[in-house]
C-alpha cells in the first residue's frame, strides 16, 4: 500500500503534499512553460511554507493564464492591481511584479540562448545531480550550482532568484534528485533521470 511506503519527511501526510512528493518532486522537466510556472511559484513562496503554495497553485495558473510568459509579460498594471486584492494567491505586490518582470525577462532568455530549459539545465550539464542524502539533515538548502545559476539569472533582470529559490527549483524540477536514499522514489526518480538522458534530453549533448 502507497500509505506504508517510506517518504521523505517533509511531505508529511497531507494528501495535496504526498501526491506532489510522489508524483512530481524530482521527476527531471524540460517543458518550458512547467519550468516558468516553478519559477514563479518558488518565488511567491519565499518566507512561507509549499503547502501554503500548493494550495494556491490552481488559483496561480488561472490569474498568470497557465504560466504563459508572453501573455504574463504583457499583464497591464490594472491586471497586476487585482490581484493585489484576490485572496486566492499571496497578496504581495514585490512577488506579482517578479512574475511579470521573469516572464519578460523568461522571453528575452530564449531569444538570446533558446530558452529557459537548455540554459537552466546547463548548469548542471544537462544531467540531473544524483544526491546521497540519508536524513534531511544531509539535505543542502543551496550548492555552488545553484549559486552560478542565481547570479546569472539576476544579471539578466530576473528577481526572486536567491540561491536558495533556485535550489529549491533545481529540486522540484530534477535538475537534482534529493529524495532521500530510503525513500521508496528515489531510484524511479533517478531510473527516470537516466532514460531522458539516453533518450535524447540531454541538453549539452
Amino acid at each position: 500500500m502507497i500509505e506504508s511506503r517510506k517518504r521523505c519527511g517533509w511531505c508529511g501526510s497531507d494528501p495535496l503534499y504526498v501526491r506532489y512528493h510522489d508524483e512530481e518532486w524530482g521527476v527531471p522537466v524540460h517543458d518550458e512553460r512547467t519550468l516558468f510556472e516553478f519559477l514563479i511559484l518558488e518565488g511567491a513562496q519565499a518566507g512561507l511554507s509549499w503547502i501554503t503554495i500548493l494550495k494556491k497553485r490552481e488559483a496561480y495558473r488561472e490569474v498568470f493564464f497557465g504560466f504563459d510568459p508572453e501573455r504574463v509579460a504583457r499583464m497591464t498594471a490594472r491586471e497586476r492591481g487585482r490581484l493585489l486584492v484576490n485572496p486566492a494567491i499571496v497578496r504581495n505586490r514585490l512577488k506579482i511584479e517578479a512574475a511579470v518582470r521573469n516572464a519578460r525577462a523568461t522571453l528575452a532568455l530564449r531569444d538570446e540562448v533558446g530558452g529557459l530549459a537548455r540554459h537552466a539545465w546547463s548548469f548542471v550539464g544537462g544531467r540531473p545531480i544524483q544526491g546521497r542524502r540519508r536524513t534531511l539533515r544531509d539535505v543542502p538548502t543551496t550548492s555552488p550550482e545553484a549559486e552560478a545559476f542565481s547570479r546569472d539569472l539576476r544579471r539578466r533582470d530576473f528577481t526572486f532568484v536567491g540561491p536558495t529559490i533556485m535550489y529549491a527549483f533545481m529540486q522540484a524540477t530534477g535538475m537534482v534528485n534529493d529524495h532521500l536514499l530510503g525513500c521508496f522514489r528515489r531510484r524511479p526518480v533517478a531510473l527516470h533521470s537516466h532514460s531522458m538522458v539516453a533518450g535524447g534530453f540531454d541538453e549539452m549533448s
